[in-house]
């Protein structure tokens, strides 16, 4: 009698432990300090004081080429810098930093991009790299006229350095992943996606060197590619009354096995955010809009990549796309969810 019941509790518990295994709605109940450690290293009133200072008269709406482009871009490789990224090996040309990339574009004129990147482990070195991204160019000064180019993209920009800045915060509590990750600022957008083209033909070139292994990064080991492009609107919601919506194009390029993630993570990581997975329901507008920004080039090349925006608004591309269009709360929430989804993504 007792041994029946002995293999009747091994079985239960044996049952049970492979039950919890397969079911991530429990695993979630269990909230991972390190994420909530994360979450606090972002607050509504640095994402202004950021995104305001991308915006300003010294940064003179960041066209490509112009004195205010430089400005913005030697801040970025100051953040990359503060928060221990490594800059990647190979042919850099930038005024005494190696985070910028030289890129020659195709119409006459050069711009940057900057690239750092934070390793999956410290232990073991990752074949594997994925890539978030976000353009920091914008049209600049026409006429006398500023355009601040707030939404696009300056809200892009701060959250790609928010969420390097989650990423190193996990990793110095010992969390690893099973890719490196490439953060990316790319210029000029605004130029026909010259950034990303050249930074395309630089990984097809070999000029992009891994800092830990002293190999050239190949295309083939892009896992995946985030862009993120016009996160901070709010005037054009998905649904009435929900300002805190998101957009994300492109989950169908991703394996199967993580198309399920998107929707996984809003549910379980208490952010409910409004998530649509095409552009205001229309599949003629989300194939065009997939192919506006700078993923368009990874999607040419059979890269899986994914747009993350809030959509084009009435202040688009105008002088009235100033910081006081932003809702900084809704931008802390969304960065939160890129985050967490990438960090879901890439666990080992």
């Amino acid at each position: 009698m007792l041994r029946k019941l002995s293999r009747t509790f091994i079985f239960l518990l044996f049952s049970s432990m492979l039950f919890l295994q397969s079911a991530p709605s429990l695993r979630a109940a269990v909230p991972d300090p390190r994420l909530k450690a994360a979450y606090n290293v972002i607050w509504a009133e640095n994402l202004k004081l950021q995104l305001s200072f991308l915006c300003d008269d010294i940064c003179q709406g960041r066209a490509t080429g112009s004195r205010g482009n430089v400005e913005a871009g030697f801040w970025i490789a100051s953040e990359f810098a503060r928060l221990g990224l490594l800059p990647l090996d190979g042919d850099g040309v930038c005024c005494g930093t190696s985070y910028a990339r030289h890129c020659q574009l195709d119409k006459g004129g050069f711009g940057h991009n900057f690239v750092a990147m934070l390793p999956g482990s410290a232990k073991y070195h990752k074949k594997d790299y994925i890539i978030v991204a976000a353009h920091y160019d914008g049209i600049g000064t026409i006429g006398g006229k500023l355009y601040p180019g707030a939404d696009s993209n300056a809200s892009g920009t701060v959250s790609l350095l928010s969420i390097a800045k989650m990423f190193t915060t996990m990793r110095l509590f010992g969390k690893s992943w099973s890719s490196n990750i490439l953060f990316v600022a790319f210029d000029a957008k605004e130029l026909s996606m010259g950034g990303s083209n050249a930074f395309w033909k630089a990984l097809e070139d070999g000029h992009l060197v891994d800092p830990v292994s002293g190999k050239a990064i190949s295309p083939s080991q892009i896992r995946l590619m985030v862009n993120i492009d016009q996160v901070g609107g709010v005037s054009e919601p998905l649904h009435r009354g929900r300002k805190d919506y998101l957009i994300m194009l492109g989950n169908d390029s991703l394996p199967k096995s993580s198309r399920e993630l998107a929707s996984y993570v809003n549910r379980n990581g208490d952010l409910g955010l409004d998530l649509g997975f095409d552009y205001y329901g229309s599949a003629r507008f989300t194939e065009l809009f997939y192919r506006l920004s700078d993923q368009r080039v990874f999607v040419d090349h059979k890269c899986p990549a994914i747009l993350f925006t809030s959509g084009i608004t009435m202040t688009t591309n105008k002088v009235s796309d100033t910081p006081d269009t932003i809702d900084f709360d809704v931008l802390r929430k969304r960065i939160m969810y890129i985050f967490t989804w990438i960090e879901k993504v890439i666990e080992p």
